[in-house]
């Protein structure tokens, strides 16, 4: 096990209700004027908006708002939200969404407070040494970032997408109220499932050796999350299922997945099939970033498993239950070839590979990036934001260069 340090300062309120105690929650931590940063569409539409500005309201807690937020948000309108923080003096950031209402409210808190543009941070021309803090009202499981460190941004300008990790991006609260999810469109449910399953493996498969406890809790949120996705999808006002998975999406990107697999010093996991899809999403921003996921990271699973093969035996007997066969206790009579050691490691991952893929398929995400609209002549233009953001060489599992990266995406079409 290597060393590590975990931090997870955010406090989690959970359950029935809980967006109706919001303002409670709120003014429990001191503050006493928000800004609100959300989507605009199903948050106004569900009510679920007027309801935390209610609770706001019988709190006595001051606010103002940003609508908006697109999905993959953009970075014009954090600076417009940078804008407004100030004019309006508000001491806390609130957002009431998903992924991307908390990812821009966090890089609006890291940009009220820093002199310069706040696309320094994401261009790594600037470090942040401080913020306004965050509380969340999540109601889209998926991205985790109701208690992570990230916070990515587009630049449509520069066709990039770019994220920044620190520890002033963890919120100081976080309402987490799995009745908010019932109305969540089934195609956006299944990308909230892969993303947080993809965020547990990220640091699953690290290329650090196994730690076994980080090993049961990973592959214990994994096969929770795929045990609840069918029964959302079956009937979308299943409580415990939908709690089940906001808590898996919660636990899946607070670091505790990753604990004693990251490189002291270093980011907790590999992260490579994250910045492959951050790269097709800020080609176009219309690519859901779970959809874009659920075919890249068995592509890429496809092209690195060799490297420690052990990984995946472990991944594929934890969560599926998938093992080698063994000619000296197995029954092979109706096999003709011969199966050696190294045949049934390659049986048993390439079977893992393809369980995984076909679960995602299943819950009605694509399976190559043509059904995204990518084509073989759009790999290039992935290349240069590629290069920013993860250099010519990347990866810890298995390094990587450039060359690998157009594999893996040819390999996806």
């Amino acid at each position: 096990m290597n060393d590590f340090s975990f931090y997870s300062p955010t406090r989690c309120v959970f359950g029935r209700g809980a967006c109706d105690r919001t303002g409670e929650e709120v003014a429990a931590e001191g503050f006493r004027r928000a800004l609100i940063v959300y989507g605009g569409g199903s948050v106004v539409r569900t009510g679920t908006l007027d309801r935390v500005k209610r609770s706001l309201d019988q709190a006595g807690i001051g606010y103002v708002e940003l609508g908006g937020v697109r999905p993959n948000p953009e970075v014009e309108l954090v600076r417009k939200g940078i804008e407004l923080a100030r004019a309006e003096a508000v001491d806390v950031v609130l957002p009431v969404g998903g992924g991307s209402a908390i990812d821009c409210a966090k890089a609006i808190a890291l940009g009220v407070r820093y002199d310069g543009d706040v696309w320094d941070f994401f261009a790594k021309r600037a470090v942040p040494a401080d913020r306004l803090p965050v509380a969340v009202v999540l109601t889209i499981p998926a991205s985790g970032s109701e208690a992570s460190n990230s916070c990515v941004i587009n630049n449509d300008a520069q066709q990039l997408k770019c994220g920044i990790n620190t520890d002033l991006n963890r919120p100081v609260l976080a309402i987490l109220d799995p009745e908010l999810t019932f109305t969540l469109p089934p195609y956006q449910t299944a990308a909230g499932v892969t993303d947080m399953i993809s965020h547990v493996m990220e640091r699953f498969f690290s290329g650090e050796p196994a730690v076994p406890v980080t090993d049961n809790i990973a592959c214990g949120l994994i096969r929770a999350a795929i045990d609840a996705a069918p029964r959302v999808m079956d009937d979308p006002r299943d409580y415990d299922a939908r709690a089940n998975l906001m808590w898996v999406g919660t636990l899946a990107h607070n670091g505790l997945a990753g604990c004693g697999l990251g490189i002291p010093g270093k980011r907790d996991g590999d992260w490579t099939c994250h910045g492959l899809e951050h790269e097709l999403s800020a080609l176009d921003p219309a690519i859901t970033h779970g959809a874009g996921l659920a075919v890249i990271f068995p592509s890429w699973m496809r092209f690195v498993w060799r490297e420690h093969p052990e990984r995946f035996l472990e991944f594929g007997r934890q969560v599926f239950g998938i093992e080698p066969v063994d000619p000296e206790l197995d029954d092979l009579s109706d096999i003709d070839e011969e199966i050696t050691p190294e045949r049934a490691v390659h049986d048993a991952v390439e079977a893992t590979i393809d369980e995984l893929q076909d679960f995602f398929v299943s819950l009605g995400m694509p399976r190559t990036l043509g059904e995204l609209g990518i084509a073989e002549e759009d790999i290039e233009k992935l290349m240069p934001g590629l290069a920013i953001n993860r250099g010519e060489r990347f990866g810890s599992f298995k390094e990587l260069t450039l060359d690998d990266a157009r594999e893996i995406y040819r390999s996806a079409l």
